[in-house]
């Protein structure tokens, strides 16, 4: 498995607060069965599965070409779920709207129950400078979600500007993946006479 790339930002001084999100590798496509003419817009997909906040795309829709999205070029989009059949876009007025049909397309979360994790963080030497695991730092937070947590006391104690970081997945069956890495920047926090 490839790792994702993704770089971390820390703000000397203030509480740091990362949800990172570990998604199957494969897509999951549901059929809408109905883009309501609402604000914000409301999408119809029937037993769509998507967890609360989940990125997602939406393919094929007729009659409005914003609302697509290419999975493979485009940013995605959040939605918020209403219930099992309901979705909901924020960012989205379908009010005076007349679109219809397309498809509901997100990576299902991957299931964390039984996995420990570990994220470390290194100079570009390779001298360990944090370590952060589960209750250390990280926090299984639902199906798909780890959130990474530095008070802004750790924050503030930190003395280099950068570094690489490396996630790291035990399974409940044992199998060890790492899942994302990259660089990590501090931003020193600024202070005033």
């Amino acid at each position: 498995m490839q790792p994702a790339r993704l770089d971390l930002r820390i703000v000397q001084g203030a509480t740091l607060r990362k949800p990172l999100l570990l998604m199957q590798p494969s897509y999951v496509y549901r059929p809408i069965g109905a883009i309501q003419k609402t604000a914000p817009l409301r999408l119809t997909v029937p037993a769509h599965g998507m967890p609360a906040a989940w990125p997602c795309w939406i393919e094929g829709a007729t009659g409005w070409s914003a609302l697509n999205r290419d999975k493979q070029r485009e940013r995605f989009r959040i939605a918020a779920v209403v219930d099992a059949d309901t979705l909901e876009f924020n960012d989205l007025n379908g009010a005076v709207q007349n679109a219809s049909g397309g498809h509901l397309v997100y990576q299902a979360p991957v299931d964390l129950t039984g996995a420990s994790a570990r994220l470390h963080i290194r100079d570009a030497v390779g001298a360990l400078l944090l370590a952060l695991t589960l209750g250390s730092g990280l926090e299984i937070a639902g199906p798909g979600r780890l959130l990474l947590t530095l008070s802004a006391a750790q924050t503030a104690a930190i003395t280099w500007l950068k570094g690489v970081y490396d996630l790291e997945l035990t399974m409940s069956d044992g199998s060890v993946d790492r899942w994302a890495e990259g660089e990590v920047v501090v931003s020193l926090e600024q202070t005033h006479d």
